[in-house]
């Protein structure tokens, strides 16, 4: 089927919805950031890119830290007003009734509204065009007790994460499969061809021995009629 073609864009959807929380915890900030994402596994790092104009921009600039504090259903009219908004002009803590929450590692604050606040430091800054990269490795994740289950992991199912599409937050759906279901799926499958294969086997296993018992039972019966064994008739009818 065709597809339209359009010019070049930022069509990478969906993406997490995020509030950076800057300064310390006399002078902060929010800002709401799209433009985030995990960028090395080992040291652990990610990035988020921020407009040289906006307000918060010179607070993570100065002093190299930051914190990303994910967002869920209940934050998200916090999440919207703290992206149009300027810490200019307005105490973004204060109007939207967020606590401020001391971190490990950095002077920021974190959100202690937010499921699970990152703690990360600056590494780099590219100058990309309009907006300029932060690249951070991340010193502390703090997840909120109740969304972690009895194993001891985070379970993202219970606190409702949203995510940015195209102009629009979205809440994340049901979870279809987890890592390698394909694998273990393949794995599986041929465990129960091997499994049908054996049964067939033991299948014509028990019907050898079953036949290999009734010919025994014949060769060693009495025949009242002929008053003799079914073996000496059957011998005879061989010979």
């Amino acid at each position: 089927m065709p597809k339209t073609m359009w010019k070049p864009g930022t069509f990478i959807y969906p993406i997490p919805a995020v509030m950076v929380s800057c300064g310390d915890m006399e002078i902060s900030n929010i800002i709401t950031v799209a433009w985030t994402g995990i960028i090395n596994t080992n040291p652990a790092m990610c990035y988020i890119s921020v407009r040289p104009t906006r307000y918060s921009y010179e607070l993570i600039k100065n002093s190299g830290e930051f914190v990303i504090n994910l967002t869920n259903r209940k934050l998200a009219f916090a999440t919207d007003w703290c992206g149009v908004k300027s810490g200019k002009d307005v105490d973004k803590f204060k109007q939207m009734h967020l606590t401020k929450q001391t971190a490990n590692f950095v002077k920021c604050p974190m959100i202690e509204e937010s499921p699970v606040s990152i703690e990360c430091k600056v590494k780099e800054i590219k100058e990309l065009g309009s907006h300029h990269m932060f690249l951070a490795e991340v010193l502390a994740i703090h997840a909120d007790e109740k969304y972690i289950d009895e194993k001891g992991a985070f379970d993202i199912s219970k606190c409702d994460l949203i995510a940015y599409s195209n102009g629009g937050y979205y809440t994340l759906d049901k979870k279809l499969e987890s890592l390698g279901f394909q694998y273990r799926r393949k794995k599986q499958i041929k465990g129960n061809k091997k499994m049908r294969k054996i049964k067939r086997l033991n299948n014509n296993k028990e019907n050898g021995i079953t036949l290999i018992a009734l010919i025994i039972t014949i060769l060693f019966s009495y025949d009242e009629k002929s008053k003799c064994s079914n073996s000496e008739g059957f011998l005879l009818y061989i010979i």
